[in-house]
């Protein structure tokens, strides 16, 4: 058990040292497409690592949970959805603090459990206002049997 103790102490020190290749952001969105009729709004959790592969080129993983407010069109309501998009992760540094990137993958939907997966891509654009933070403009989608879930999102970045 010691010896337990003391691997995952060790694994937790390297994670630890290796941080700051870890981002965390939360956005807000706004619906287009097919979920402009149904959705009214929408809040999202980033988390992606990832790695130096060359000056201003980075790749890594992403992940996270959108979460989409669904809406009332006249006697039909509409539940709210989840997913928790698993993807790959690229970023290009275009110039000091101007960045643009994509994550491209697979879209899992949780909530309702019926809900449909499938195709996940969000492209995105931001600019790191510090060290630590950046604006991040970006569009999501998830696209799946009949239609998609598309958003427009607005938010913030930290790199940890």
């Amino acid at each position: 058990m010691k010896k337990l103790f003391i691997s995952l102490g060790v694994v937790l020190i390297g994670l630890t040292v290796n941080a700051q290749n870890f981002n965390l952001g939360i956005s807000a969105g706004l619906p287009s497409g097919d979920a402009s009729d149904a959705y009214s709004f929408s809040a999202h959790l980033d988390a992606s690592y990832l790695w130096e592969i060359s000056e201003g080129l980075t790749v890594g993983a992403a992940s996270g949970f959108l979460y989409s407010f669904g809406d009332s069109i006249g006697m039909i309501d509409f539940d709210d959805v989840g997913y928790i998009p698993l993807a790959v992760a690229g970023r290009y540094a275009l110039a000091e603090g101007f960045i643009v990137g994509a994550d491209v993958g697979y879209g899992l939907g949780v909530t309702p459990s019926d809900l449909d997966s499938g195709f996940y891509y969000a492209p995105r654009a931001q600019y790191s206002f510090s060290d630590m933070a950046s604006v991040v403009l970006a569009y999501r989608s998830v696209s799946v049997s009949g239609g998609s879930f598309d958003f427009l999102t607005l938010g913030v970045e930290f790199k940890l």
